[in-house]
This record gives structure tokens, C-alpha cells and sequence, in this order.
């Protein structure tokens, strides 16, 4: 159950131009609530003035609304509809009214040229705000705007109330993790760095602690029994000192991400890789990214607010052989090779997305740190297994090297094809990969994570960069609209 994301009340303010007349803009924000239905507070306080405007977002916030559609039901008034923004601390959408009984004397609102006003007001306000590719509709199309401003005001609050807490250091020879946190900060976002040895004397003062043992039947009954569930005490006792340090160090946020260090002094120390406990908290809407990805832990927590659902981390990670695309892919799937790869990682995606989740070992940590050893010991502790197929959205949010963000977003699926590999994975395919591969990921130097949310969810993805300021948003687009660096002569 994802329980690590904000609980959204939207509101709505209808707004009025004293030469307009009022009741028509009641009369239409009325038709809205009758068309949402509950879940949507209705403000009576129908503004006009600078002091209506205070008044009514004091009676939306008396009444726990924490995202605002604001919406002119006529023209509307240019410096009292925006000082609202000034006014209400929360995410916003302005919409306006359709002219939809026909009635164009005394039934005339005009709203399709106020909201030309209001954006030009917002921006000398310089105030983001969230305002739809079609801004201006009847009441049942603005009903499909405000549930499509749900997810990104949902994002927008828990970005808000978000402390990511890291341990670490970062890794020296993962560069692509150490992307500058100043940008965090613009955007409100908490950051709690702490030493890998704090986690391990938090770890220590849970043993025997005595919620281990039913923590371990929690466990058990998720897994299954096999070879490698000798693993879950030590297991149990993670998990649980991750919990009690989220609890004891949200100070004044809500929401809690963590990036953790995970190898290869973590198996060596505490005894095990932390892939599973990962798997399971982001599956509850934690998300815990690997190897200290402090913007990995972002988009995970970003895709988890606008899904609702679990997401993942993955490495952009390889190639498929040809021979499993021409038996599994080629005409079955209208993809070129080139446009598919598979993602992966040790084991850290929740057994839910997983076709046949099994708890394993960290094959290639094997290798490195018990090679002679016939049965793997500390390197015991995945969560491993094809995902399950259907669509998904591989994206990012990332600070450059000048602290500001940029983003890139692209749809496709995972495909219904066995990996004949390890640990979390699956066979993607994304439409003209190959070039969204060189002149995104490649030209513009993202690292090799990449966040999956599972689902199409590039819509309110988009929505939710833009209202953080992003104006850098890349996407895999199609073969007739070139790149700016794409060669026209290749």
C-alpha cells in the first residue's frame, strides 16, 4: 500500500469581472462540482476584489484544500485572479469557461480572452501555475482537466514536504551519481547526508531487536521458502533500521526518500546486499535508490505521486542478442532491434511488478568478494525475476554540472520476452530508441539510471517539469522530427 505520498483535497475558486455578471460564473462553477462530485470543495466566496480574493483562499485553507483550481467563469478580474497565486500556498490550475448554452447576449462570458490576461498577470507575478493544452471548456471537459491535475499537484505537494536522506559517500567511480544538490534546494526539497557508518551503528543497535521475527514471517510469506531465505534476520534487522531512522529524522517534512550506499563495503560490513528491503519500502511508496542516486531517489518519488503505484530503478543496461529478437520480437512487436534493450539492476524492484520474484544472490558482487565460496553468504539478498510485461515510462530528473535541471521522458513497454538473465530485468522497447539513445542520454550526459513507472504517465511527467521550472524536457521523438544535433545527412 503506497502510503508516503500527500492525500490531495482540491478546491475551486470561481472568479468574476464586476462589468460580467456574477451568477455566471456561479451558475457555471456550480455545473462543475455537479459534474466532479465529491472530492471537490466549492468555494462560495466568488471574487471580484483584491479582498475577495484573500477571503476566499482563507476559506479554502480553512477547509484543508491544499491544491486550487481557479477558475474564470467569466472574464475575470486581471489582479485579483492572480493574486490568489500570491495568496494560496500550493500547487494551482486556471481554466476557464466554455461558452457552451449558446446564450452569447446576456449568457456571454468571455473567458477565452481572459485567460490570455491571466497568463500575462501570472508572469509579471512570476508564478507557476498549471494551465491545460485546452484551457477553456464546458464543465464536463474542464472535469477531465482537473482529474488530469490531480497526479502533478500530488507531485508538486509531496516534492514539497520531501526530505531524501542519503548514505553514503557517493561513489567515487560513479561520477553520474554526484550531480550537484543545489538544484534540491531551489526546488524545496530536504537533503540529510550521513556517513555509511551511522547506518551501520543504527543497524547494530537493532539486534535482536524483538519486531525481527514477525518481520521475517512478513517476509517469508512474500518470498516463499528457498535456499537463501537464511539471509532474512539480518534482513528484518535492515529494514527496520531504515523505518526507525525515516521516523526519527523526518523533522519538519513528511515524505521520506532514501539514496544508500549498497556495495561493496556494505557486504562486507553488514553481511548481505539491501536489494529486497529496497524492493519491499519502494513498493510502499519509499523509494530507495541504489549506489547514493540522490536524483534517482527523486524520480522514483516524483513517478511515485503521479502514478500512485510502485516504480523502480534501472541501468539503461544492454543490448538485446539478436537471436533473442529474431525468436522473441521481430514480428511480434512492430520494433526495430536497435529499439529495444533491456534494464536491470541487482535485485531492487518490488516483487509485485515481477513475473516470478525469487530472492537470490548479487551474481557479480559474487565474483568479487566470495569467489571460492560454493554457496553465496553475504552476497545473498536479491530480489530477482523478469518484469512483468505492459507499458511503462523510462525517465529522469537531473541536475547538470551548473545546477540547473533538465528532464527526459519516454514512453514504451516492456515487452513479453524472457530476459535468460539475472536480477531485476526486462526487455524494453521504446520507439526510435536508438536515436532518443545518442541524442538525449548521450548528447546531453545523463547517467545510466534511469525511473520506471509502470504505465504511460509522460503526460502529467511533462506537466509536473514544467510547473518545476524545467524548460530542458527531452523526449524520444519520432523520425520525422529530427534531433538538433542529428546529423540530416546519416
Amino acid at each position: 500500500m503506497i502510503t508516503n505520498i500527500p492525500e490531495l483535497k482540491l478546491g475551486i475558486i470561481a472568479v468574476s469581472r464586476n462589468c460580467f455578471p456574477a451568477a455566471l460564473s456561479e451558475r457555471r462553477r456550480a455545473a462543475i462540482k455537479a459534474a466532479y462530485g465529491e472530492g471537490l470543495y466549492e468555494c462560495p466566496i466568488t471574487v471580484e476584489t483584491e479582498v475577495q480574493a484573500r477571503d476566499a483562499v482563507n476559506d479554502v485553507v480553512a477547509h484543508g484544500v491544499n491544491a486550487l483550481v481557479v477558475f474564470l467563469g467569466n472574464f475575470g478580474p486581471e489582479t485579483p485572479e492572480t493574486m490568489i497565486a500570491d495568496f494560496f500556498d500550493g500547487p494551482l490550475m486556471y481554466v476557464g469557461a466554455a461558452e457552451g448554452d449558446g446564450d452569447l447576449f446576456d449568457g456571454r462570458g468571455d473567458a477565452y480572452c481572459g485567460m490570455l490576461n491571466a497568463s500575462y498577470n501570472l508572469g509579471l507575478r512570476q508564478k507557476r501555475v498549471y494551465i491545460p493544452e485546452i484551457p477553456v471548456g464546458t464543465a464536463e471537459e474542464l472535469v477531465e482537466r482537473i482529474h488530469d491535475f490531480a497526479p502533478i499537484a500530488t507531485a508538486i505537494l509531496g516534492l514539497k514536504d520531501l526530505k531524501i536522506i542519503a548514505f553514503g559517500p557517493r561513489p567515487d567511480d560513479f561520477l553520474a551519481c554526484n550531480a550537484p544538490i543545489k538544484a534540491l534546494y531551489d526546488l524545496g526539497v530536504a537533503v540529510e547526508e550521513n556517513s555509511e557508518l551511522d547506518l551501520l551503528a543504527a543497524y547494530n543497535k537493532h539486534k535482536d531487536d524483538p519486531r525481527i521475527p514477525a518481520l521475517m514471517e512478513e517476509m517469508k510469506a512474500e518470498i516463499g521458502e528457498n535456499k537463501y531465505t537464511g539471509v532474512l534476520p539480518r534482513l528484518a534487522q535492515y529494514e527496520l533500521t531504515l523505518l526507525d531512522w525515516m521516523e526519527e529524522h523526518k523533522g519538519t517534512r513528511k515524505y521520506v526518500a532514501f539514496a544508500n550506499k549498497c556495495w561493496p563495503a556494505f557486504q562486507t560490513e553488514f553481511g548481505f546486499v539491501p536489494c529486497y528491503v529496497n524492493s519491499r519500502l519502494t513498493g510502499r511508496g519509499i523509494p530507495v535508490s541504489c549506489e547514493v542516486d540522490i536524483y534517482g531517489a527523486l524520480s522514483e518519488y516524483i513517478g511515485v505521486c503521479v502514478s500512485g503505484k510502485a516504480v523502480t530503478l534501472l541501468d539503461i543496461n544492454n543490448t538485446v542478442p539478436a537471436k533473442a529478437y529474431d525468436e522473441g520480437i521481430k514480428g511480434k512487436y512492430d520494433l526495430r532491434l536497435t529499439e529495444t534493450f533491456m534494464g536491470f539492476h541487482c535485485g531492487n524492484t518490488c516483487s509485485s511488478l515481477l513475473k516470478q520474484p525469487t530472492m537470490s544472490y548479487q551474481r557479480i558482487m559474487k565474483r568479487g568478494l566470495e569467489p571460492d565460496l560454493a554457496e553465496p553468504d553475504i552476497t545473498r539478498g536479491t530480489m530477482e525475476g523478469d518484469l512483468k510485461a505492459g507499458d511503462i515510462t523510462f525517465y529522469r530528473l537531473q541536475s547538470a554540472a551548473d545546477t540547473t535541471l533538465h528532464a527526459y521522458i519516454a514512453q514504451g513497454a516492456v515487452l513479453d520476452v524472457p530476459t535468460n538473465s539475472f536480477g531485476s530485468i526486462g526487455v524494453f522497447g521504446i520507439p526510435e530508441m536508438d536515436r532518443f539513445y545518442r541524442h538525449v542520454l548521450i548528447e546531453k550526459r545523463y547517467p545510466h539510471h534511469g525511473a520506471v513507472a509502470f504505465g504511460n504517465y509522460g503526460k502529467s511527467l511533462f506537466e509536473v517539469f514544467k510547473y518545476l521550472g524545467v524548460t530542458d524536457i527531452a523526449y524520444n521523438q519520432p523520425k520525422h522530427l529530427p534531433y538538433p544535433t542529428e546529423n540530416p545527412f546519416a
